[in-house]
């Protein structure tokens, strides 16, 4: 199955994820930054290269007050979907051809089913942490907490606040949630039922993922829809029937999707392991097009990692330098040695004092090229639906102990020696209800999207760093590569896998 759906060009004979990493920076840079481009294509070993070459991305978007960051995100999307290629009964297309190119192989068009939840729907906002669900003032104090601590933008606590000011805002029956990856932890599927939405689920064909959605969706208080292949099944066996691949059975997908009452919220929550996180990344990247050239009543949702790189604004900065120049006091004993003994690797400085906007590398390299170009990638259609005026919700999302992130055992590690830096991890049910709060935000005030009648808008990497929950990574006074290491061994003992 590796080599049917959407899946890499082939280069030399093979499908390269190396060869088309390297080709869709290069051609994403050529237009804006000519040099950048010229490196990225002669780099030779692109598993550890690609880090100075995503960086780069967002230093050169920075480029004529940050409108550079457009033209990088339009080459780079237009580069992978060139390169991309759908394969169908052994036929090849390209990528974007793979909506006209109907297989009868396929089968019969998916149908729908709902599931209506039988809860009592919340009506105020709340978000469990530590095993409370905190609401009203200690929410509140929770977010000052949060601010306090540099684990949020401040941007992130007051949208979460104007949410808790018009809970009504939390209904979201007007509009249909498309939860793409309804199984995922990260995903808003289970606070969006509870507050009485109406989600459409999408995810593989696996009775066992919806065994667990369905038993979330049946008691809560709002309204599941859901594909499902074939005529032949009943409620009792749904589970069994309920799924499409978006890798694999992406037209199907898309006519079942454009066919539903709107309007639409298309929200990406996908993920998968290696090279398949960019298959899927990109399938889901052809579907948005799709949807948004078939219907004006569309709106998209991201969530970012914060393992990447980002620009960021002078008072992350400034509260990085401040913590940098008062450390703990074993800090201050520890931090010259490691700093002598590592030849200045260990513990560098997270930002050059007064930087506007700051430069942070978050990037890890056990995640790989594959995840970074898959995220990135989502970062691209953000920025160029926004400024096409489509509503768009694209926020940047915490540390989180997924099971993705816990068995890798380095990374796994790593997150339970954060704290010594000042970078704090969340639990997923805490994530992924505050990113839902932050979601209905965005889709109750416009979503960032730019009017296009004016042409007024703000530079890419302002809108990025909008309502950022990073847990730290922005503010912490270390560049986090340069503590990644330390907090590896200092999280061994303590690390959930």
């Amino acid at each position: 199955m590796a080599h049917s759906g959407v899946v890499f060009p082939e280069v030399d004979g093979r499908r390269s994820t190396s060869a088309l990493g390297r080709a869709v920076v290069a051609d994403a840079l050529r237009g804006v930054d000519p040099v950048g481009a010229t490196a990225a294509e002669r780099e030779t070993n692109w598993r550890q290269g690609y880090l100075d070459h995503f960086r780069r991305l967002v230093e050169a978007g920075l480029l004529r007050d940050g409108e550079a960051a457009v033209d990088i995100a339009k080459a780079g999307l237009e580069s992978l979907h060139a390169r991309m290629r759908s394969v169908t009964a052994g036929a090849e297309v390209p990528l974007g051809e793979v909506f006209a190119a109907r297989n009868s192989a396929a089968g019969p068009p998916l149908e729908t089913a709902t599931v209506r939840g039988t809860g009592e729907r919340a009506l105020v906002l709340s978000i469990p942490l530590h095993g409370e669900r905190l609401a009203g003032d200690a929410l509140h104090r929770q977010l000052d907490r949060w601010v306090a601590a540099g684990s949020m933008e401040p941007s992130a606590a007051g949208a979460v606040r104007e949410v808790m000011a018009h809970p009504d805002w939390l209904d979201l029956r007007d509009q249909k949630l498309v939860v793409l990856g309804a199984g995922a932890e990260m995903g808003p599927l289970r606070a969006v039922l509870s507050w009485g939405g109406e989600v459409v689920g999408v995810d593989l064909p696996r009775p066992e993922v919806w065994q667990r959605v369905l038993g979330v969706a049946a008691i809560s208080a709002g309204t599941l829809h859901l594909p499902v292949a074939g005529s032949t099944w009943s409620a009792s066996d749904l589970a069994a029937h309920a799924g499409g691949d978006l890798v694999h059975d992406l037209p199907r997908l898309a006519d079942w999707l454009a066919s539903l009452d709107g309007p639409l919220v298309l929200g990406n929550y996908v993920y998968a392991d290696g090279a398949t996180n960019v298959r899927v990344a990109t399938a889901v990247d052809a579907l948005s097009v799709e949807l948004l050239r078939r219907r004006a009543d569309v709106a998209l949702a991201f969530l970012a990692t914060p393992t990447d790189v980002f620009a960021v604004p002078r008072e992350a900065v400034e509260f990085s330098t401040r913590a940098y120049r008062a450390p703990s006091a074993a800090m201050r004993l520890l931090r010259p040695a490691l700093r002598t003994v590592s030849g200045g690797r260990l513990l560098r400085r997270n930002y050059a004092p007064g930087s506007d906007p700051g430069l942070n590398d978050s990037l890890v390299p056990q995640q790989g090229p594959n995840y970074a170009l898959a995220k990135r990638l989502q970062r691209w259609r953000a920025t160029v639906a926004r400024r096409d005026g489509v509503t768009t919700s694209l926020n940047v999302a915490p540390p989180t102990r997924t099971r993705s992130v816990v068995k890798n055992r380095a990374l796994a590690s790593a997150y339970a020696g954060a704290h010594r830096f000042g970078i704090e991890v969340f639990e997923p049910a805490t994530s992924n209800t505050l990113m839902a709060a932050l979601l209905v935000h965005d889709l109750r005030t416009g979503g960032g999207a730019d009017d296009v009648s004016t042409g007024s808008h703000t530079a890419p990497w302002e809108d990025e760093a909008q309502g950022a929950v990073h847990g730290g990574l922005w503010r912490t006074a270390y560049d986090p590569r340069s503590a990644l290491g330390l907090a590896v061994v200092l999280g061994l003992g303590s690390a959930r896998t």
